[in-house]
């Protein structure tokens, strides 16, 4: 139990602690406002296109992806938008929050955290899987991110549909998706030499390009986390409990139950499911994580309320490690 709880707090600690220096440089009058604004352009538009590209572009074989995986993840996902829109529809008034609240419903920090986490409780065979998903995840998140963000903009008037399809058309961090997918696709094509490897790779024979795609991608967190920090406000609780409450509620408790209770019944019960050792901790960094720190920075670049989307991030990570201890633990000893 104390290495779970270990697997948890150092997957969550560095979160905290970079988002901690980020409050503290702001604090101290080291960088103000103004910078940190400018940085939140940055990683929306540039460090975090560039990181999910690295990622899909670095999946070795979508062909080994156990599609009834997939399709399970998916359709939870979805599952989730559909319930958020609920909730946002009769517990949040505030139109520039429901898209806040709404995105803390479905989705999870699983790029940032959820790999690492799947790897440390499962092994390479795990995070094989769940870096597979993520070429699939990754992108129904961000699409469906930006229709939460953009359909409750203009109050009570109807949702302008043609301007949600351009925002996700030319959102950067879709743009980085589907980049990483089309360079996947290309791939695919590309002759191998007799050991299987591909004649060529940008890794090998543009190593200057990728070695720049890389050193982009290692700083997009790290600085996605300080301008968090930067951005923060204690002050800002006292008028934001209840949202807190609701968002933080359904990341950590609802969102893993649902998630995961039927996977769990459905394989230990059922043969309508096969999950097992390699599947679970894919699936726990999926469902179980706090919500993505991108979610903070597209609130602020879509004009949607980016102190309670920041708020969120705060707080889903710093009691997560409590509620994915809890998690763990009971997946491990239903599966044992």
């Amino acid at each position: 139990m104390l290495d779970t709880f270990l697997y948890a707090a150092n997957g969550i600690l560095p979160l905290i602690l970079l988002i901690g220096l980020g409050y503290m440089l702001r604090q101290t009058g080291m960088f103000d406002d103004g910078f940190f604004k400018k940085a939140n352009k940055l990683v929306f538009r540039v460090c975090l296109p560039t990181l999910l590209f690295y990622n899909i572009y670095n999946i070795e074989d979508l062909g080994s992806l156990r599609m009834d995986v997939v399709g399970y993840a998916l359709a939870l996902i979805l599952l989730f938008f559909v319930l958020g829109l609920v909730t946002v529809r009769y517990f949040i008034p505030d139109p520039r929050q429901k898209g806040v609240i709404l995105q803390c419903v479905f989705r999870s920090n699983y790029a940032i955290i959820g790999i690492p986490l799947a790897e440390a409780l499962g092994g390479t065979e795990a995070v094989a899987t769940a870096s597979l998903l993520s070429a699939f995840s990754i992108p129904l998140y961000n699409v469906l991110a930006v229709i939460s963000l953009s359909i409750y903009m203009h109050g009570n008037e109807k949702t302008d549909w043609k301007d949600v399809g351009r925002k996700i058309v030319r959102n950067p961090l879709i743009i980085g998706v589907l980049c990483g997918v089309a360079a996947l696709a290309v791939r695919s094509f590309i002759p191998v030499k007799e050991d299987g490897t591909p004649l060529f790779t940008m890794k090998n024979q543009l190593p200057f390009v990728y070695s720049a795609i890389q050193s982009l991608s290692r700083i997009a967190s790290p600085l996605a986390l300080l301008v968090l920090g930067g951005q923060f406000r204690f002050q800002a609780v006292r008028g934001m409990k209840k949202q807190i409450i609701i968002g933080t509620g359904w990341r950590l408790v609802l969102a893993p139950f649902l998630g995961l209770a039927p996977a769990l019944f459905l394989s230990k019960c059922t043969t309508l499911l096969s999950f097992g050792v390699m599947e679970f901790p894919a699936l726990i960094a999926l469902f179980a994580t706090p919500v993505a720190v991108s979610s903070a920075i597209m609130a602020g670049e879509m004009d949607n309320d980016e102190v309670l989307a920041g708020q969120l991030v705060v707080w889903s990570s710093l009691f997560s490690m409590l509620t994915m201890f809890v998690i763990i633990v009971i997946v491990k000893s239903v599966l044992s």
